[in-house]
């Protein structure tokens, strides 16, 4: 699809040389994000440097009827930030500015394209930090977590991306340029406009500025890997750890399935004698070492776990995260996965999770299931990879069949097709199996309201 020449003729007129690329190479990278199924086809590659150009960018774009696709740091997996018909790729990364850290209201007002990680390292300097963490942190955006309403390895102690987020600048795809609460913790004011642009994956209106709310550093923290039976041994465990002496700040789980891929791909393994079926993840905040060592001593009176242990110091922790972190990335280097991210009440994960190893058993025999996930907070990756002798197209084409067996299994135990990872253009079909007719009407007539020709991120979501 070829642009207007009139839009750009205005294009060439209106902002710097270096504003646009057509590079192959460039617009073959930013036209795309981690999924591997669609083919990234954009007109146009835009790197603007503050809210004013992109307003200016999104209002000579309507009035030519020019799609849009945002893009952040394409570490998405639901194929959001695709771009595949035409279309010009506005990223952020020129906005990276971190203003000043106030320690009185323990706030920070950043630029929609700065790293997530820097962000982390850009507030320990006063002690605080934004608790929005995730593997991908070193490349993700702060524009793309808000947008998506990311969640991560700590989403059992502090929540969702949503809740560390006082204030937006938006631009809609008008070129109106939106100010929504800046940095204000008490606003009662009518209709929160900001919460619509949290997690709509930038469909509604571009984000280029956020002030985002910071709590302390933790203190304390210890590391644990546990080596259990079974699931049913992950959830009695996460039933004692909630119980336990410590605030919790993860609980992350693997099966073997994904510790044998993690080995082959990047030879680490857990230091444990003995294989096992499950693997616990447990991060913990200010525990007393007394209360601790009686806490896991009881744990192993009473055969809750098999095997254990703490990590010594930073540099074991950090090895003991890699078990976990390190898991996706292999899956990808050892096989082809087809990724599904979904949620359940945790009361009802053992029940679901038997449920869908005994469909793919008999519907799809031969695939091999690779769980893993923020089980804490009832947010499971189902990870099914291509058998050896399987056509590529062939899995590919059978995956959509079995994404709709699984979504139902996710609506009949009340769950959610995407817990964090977002709709895009994988899920967009599906999207029915968690939202009902009138929600998805709702959803329709704003997005109509604020990009009436539908110019914006088109064909995702909806």
């Amino acid at each position: 699809m070829s642009l207007p020449t009139a839009f750009l003729e205005a294009l060439a007129a209106s902002f710097p040389a270096d504003f646009a690329s057509t590079d192959a190479a460039e617009l073959a990278s930013y036209g795309r994000d981690w999924t591997k199924v669609f083919t990234p086809a954009p007109s146009l590659l835009v790197r603007p440097r503050n809210t004013a150009e992109v307003a200016r960018l999104l209002s000579l774009a309507s009035a030519h009827g020019v799609a849009v696709v945002p893009s952040g740091g394409r570490t998405g997996l639901s194929g959001g930030a695709v771009a595949r018909h035409g279309e010009v790729v506005l990223t952020l990364e020129r906005m990276r500015a971190l203003g000043p850290v106030d320690p009185l209201a323990l706030t920070v007002r950043v630029e929609a394209g700065a790293v997530t990680e820097a962000v982390h390292q850009h507030c320990a300097a006063a002690g605080l930090f934004w608790p929005v963490d995730f593997a991908s942190k070193g490349s993700s955006q702060v524009g793309g977590n808000i947008a998506t309403n990311a969640g991560g390895v700590r989403v059992i102690r502090y929540g969702l991306t949503r809740q560390w987020v006082l204030g937006l600048t938006v631009v809609t795809m008008a070129g109106e340029v939106l100010e929504l609460n800046g940095a204000l913790e008490k606003n009662n004011t009518g209709v929160d406009l900001r919460q619509l642009f949290i997690g709509s994956e930038g469909i509604l209106g571009v984000i280029t500025e956020a002030t985002l709310k910071l709590t302390r550093l933790p203190e304390r923290v210890s590391v644990f890997l546990f080596a259990v039976a079974d699931l049913q041994a992950v959830l009695a465990l996460f039933r004692e750890a909630r119980r336990g002496p410590f605030t919790v700040m993860a609980y992350e789980f693997f099966t073997d399935r994904c510790s044998r891929r993690l080995e082959a791909h990047r030879k680490l393994r857990p230091p444990f004698a003995e294989p096992s079926s499950h693997y616990v993840l447990l991060e913990v905040e200010a525990a007393e070492a007394q209360a601790l060592d009686a806490w896991l001593a009881s744990l192993f009176e009473r055969g809750l776990v098999t095997d254990g242990t703490l990590a010594a110091d930073s540099e074991q922790a950090r090895f003991l995260w890699s078990l976990r972190e390190g898991i996706s990335e292999s899956l990808s280097a050892t096989g082809l996965p087809h990724k599904n991210d979904i949620s359940l009440p945790v009361a009802g994960l053992e029940a679901f999770c038997g449920e869908l190893e005994a469909l793919l058993a008999k519907e799809y025999p031969g695939w091999e299931l690779c769980l893993f996930g923020h089980i804490g907070d009832g947010n499971l990756h189902v990870n099914i990879m291509k058998p050896d002798g399987l056509d590529q197209a062939a899995f590919l084409a059978r995956t959509h069949a079995c994404d709709a067996d699984v979504f139902r299994l996710v609506q009949a135990h009340r769950g959610s097709i995407s817990a964090e990872h977002g709709i895009g253009l994988l899920k967009k079909d599906f999207l029915g199996y968690s939202r009902t007719p009138l929600e998805l009407a709702l959803m329709r007539q704003l997005k109509a309201a604020l990009d009436p020709r539908g110019l914006l991120n088109p064909g995702k979501v909806l």
